[in-house]
């Protein structure tokens, strides 16, 4: 009696079905079909007139055989395969076995059998090479086509209800694979496209950088007075300052194993795979070792743990830190292994992770200044094709606050819009469209405004400009226009002085430009509108900052409030009183309605440039410094005569 197969049989599960067997005998006898049909007595590929000059000249043809109408074979005379130019060819035939040595192609028969008899037109026709003509059919190749896609499908389909049989089994063995590092290495001899030659403008943090490659590259230049390498470099810096280009060419100078990955890759919704991954991670580094490992935006897994953090806190994203700092304190120093990490939040990383041992190192990274701008400018000029007339030394003055990736999308905007316009060479036009393009916008000239409005809106942007002129700390305009951007209806473009200490005086002045534009259209129709909502914001929020962080108001004194931590907005309540939070208030309203009247005070006195500003706005749209100044008949004490002039804009 057959014995049935019994589901509780512990080894039923490893006994495979014979219908599996039989499909792999297939595969594996069409494999053998396939390879014998191809590769059985394949002769050699040649030329119509290698054949005639070094076959059938010599009379070393024995026949010609034509198949299917394209390809003749050619059959050797058997006391001519001792001849050393046959004899290579020769010995892989079988033995006392006649096959073509030889084969090629033909178009037609017509045309192979005219240049035959033309080549053998001197030879008698007794002694010419016989040609016969065969019809062949390939029937195993023709069996291997027709039958071959069916049986990938079983053996496709039989898998599949294998692996649905086996259930959990097979989802519990793909599950290991979570644990594995997705971390890209960067092997030795890699060729890297960035360097340290390509990284401008933050030579600080390049030679800090660039010492733990000379450390990787030489140990024992530190280690012989004592030195220890520091274990952790943490990045920290507003975006697009340069953090992960500096780790690109950190990968690209080192010479050692480069690993990299983002902090948001530790995490999956599977738990205990992120502290898995930190594991692997650091597993692969050590056995590479001397490596550099860069984890970009550490603040996903390294934020700070606490009380005031409970309410969002992650259970995997706190046991992969907690890995992660494991494996900071595991490693010995003398392994060679060193962590990168990159972030633009700081403030929020957790102090364990910051501290020395495990992140000794703490390199910021600050937007550039005009001479860094310049080299930033000079690196990302290099590929373009640049005209004779591009100051790159204006291009970094009128950018203050951009940061190097900013750079890079203006050298790229202003190589549009040449391209756009059918330019042989970007010019110094493009680059000046360009930051117009980044800092305010695309210009909307198809927005409906009607005429009423394009007054006001020109005597509001009027009084910015007159406002800031006559003023002793403002920056004076270097362009203004009526033309809507982005989602303004005006904008005028400044060039502040960078400098690191602002005064009480500069912060209001600066107050007070912003109300310009409020004060104007009152002052010249009477009523207000809701052009001034961004002046507002920023007015209120630099007052603000006057009274509350930098303690310049009279009535709160020296008092700051500002958190330098960040942990600030996680606090449920104020720090400080309701009395005090009626004083700020009061003080900040006060310093704004002061502003706001000297502001109109400004405007009176100087009605008449304003008028004559809002009047050629209107016609111009655009307005230049050097206009501006014409009007205004004034020359301020902070304006930079020396640019006036190139600063110009279409």
């Amino acid at each position: 009696m057959q014995k049935k197969l019994d589901s509780r049989d512990p080894k039923s599960h490893l006994k495979k079905p014979g219908g599996v067997y039989v499909i792999y005998i297939l595969l594996t006898l069409l494999l053998f079909l396939f390879v014998w049909y191809r590769n059985d007595s394949i002769p050699q590929e040649i030329t119509w007139n290698y054949f005639v000059e070094n076959m059938l000249v010599p009379r070393d043809v024995d026949k010609l055989v034509v198949i299917n109408g394209q390809k003749v074979n050619v059959y050797i005379k058997p006391v001519k395969l001792s001849d050393p130019k046959y004899a290579e060819q020769a010995k892989s035939r079988p033995k006392n076995m006649v096959i073509p040595l030889y084969n090629f192609s033909i178009g037609s028969v017509e045309v192979f059998y005219d240049q035959l008899r033309e080549a053998e037109q001197n030879v008698p026709i007794a002694d010419r090479v016989p040609v016969t003509y065969v019809t062949e059919r390939n029937w195993g190749w023709n069996v291997i086509l027709w039958v071959l896609p069916f049986l990938l499908i079983v053996f496709i389909w039989s898998r599949l209800l294998r692996s649905t049989s086996s259930g959990m089994q097979s989802l519990n063995s793909n599950l290991f694979k979570f644990g594995q590092s997705p971390a890209r290495v960067t092997e030795i001899g890699t060729q890297s496209k960035t360097t340290f030659d390509q990284v401008a403008g933050m030579e600080e943090a390049k030679e800090e950088i660039y010492e733990i490659v000379k450390f990787l590259k030489n140990p024992s230049f530190y280690t012989r007075l004592g030195a220890k390498i520091p274990k952790g470099i943490l990045l920290v810096g507003p975006p697009g300052t340069g953090k992960t280009l500096l780790a690109k060419a950190v990968a690209g100078e080192a010479g050692v194993p480069f690993f990299s990955l983002s902090g948001s890759e530790f995490i999956e919704m599977f738990v205990g795979v992120g502290a898995a991954r930190m594991r692997d991670l650091f597993a692969k580094a050590k056995a590479k070792a001397p490596s550099i490992v860069f984890i970009d935006e550490i603040d996903t897994i390294g934020r700070m743990r606490g009380k005031a953090y409970s309410l969002q806190s992650n259970d995997e994203r706190d046991s992969t830190l907690n890995q992660l700092l494991a494996e900071l304190d595991g490693f010995d120093t003398s392994s060679g292994v060193i962590v990168l990490a990159a972030t633009n939040r700081g403030d929020i990383l957790d102090s364990a992770l910051l501290r020395p041992g495990r992140f000794d190192r703490h390199i910021h990274l600050e937007l550039p200044n005009i001479n860094e701008r310049k080299a930033i400018f000079l690196v990302h000029l290099k590929p373009l094709t640049i005209g004779t007339d591009v100051n790159v030394d204006q291009l970094a003055y009128q950018t203050p606050g951009f940061s190097g990736a900013d750079i890079a999308n203006i050298c790229n905007e202003a190589a549009l819009i040449a391209a756009r316009s059918e330019k042989e060479a970007v010019e110094q036009e493009d680059f000046f469209n360009a930051i117009d393009r980044v800092v305010g916008g695309l210009e909307k000239k198809s927005k409906v405004i009607t005429p009423a409005e394009k007054r006001r809106i020109a005597f509001h942007e009027s009084g910015h400009v007159i406002t800031g002129w006559f003023l002793p700390h403002a920056t004076p305009a270097l362009k203004v226009s009526i033309i809507p951007r982005g989602k303004s209806l005006g904008a005028a473009w400044y060039i502040p002085e960078e400098h690191q200490i602002v005064t009480r005086e500069e912060f209001l002045d600066t107050i007070c430009m912003a109300l310009g534009g409020r004060a104007a259209e009152e002052l010249v129709f009477g009523d207000l509108s809701s052009n001034a909502l961004d002046d507002l914001e920023k007015a209120t929020k630099q007052a603000y900052g006057m009274v509350v962080y930098y303690g310049l108001s009279n009535a709160l004194g020296p008092i700051s409030f500002y958190d330098s931590t960040g942990h600030g907005d996680q606090n449920l309540v104020k720090p400080y009183s309701e009395k005090t939070a009626e004083i700020i208030d009061h003080e900040v309203r006060s310093l704004i309605d002061d502003a706001y009247v000297k502001a109109k005070e400004i405007l009176n006195n100087h009605r008449h440039q304003l008028n004559e500003l809002a009047e050629l706005l209107i016609k111009k749209e655009v307005v230049h410094q050097d206009e501006i100044r014409k009007v205004a008949n004034h020359l301020p004490a902070n304006l930079k005569t020396d640019y006036v002039s190139q600063c110009r804009s279409i």
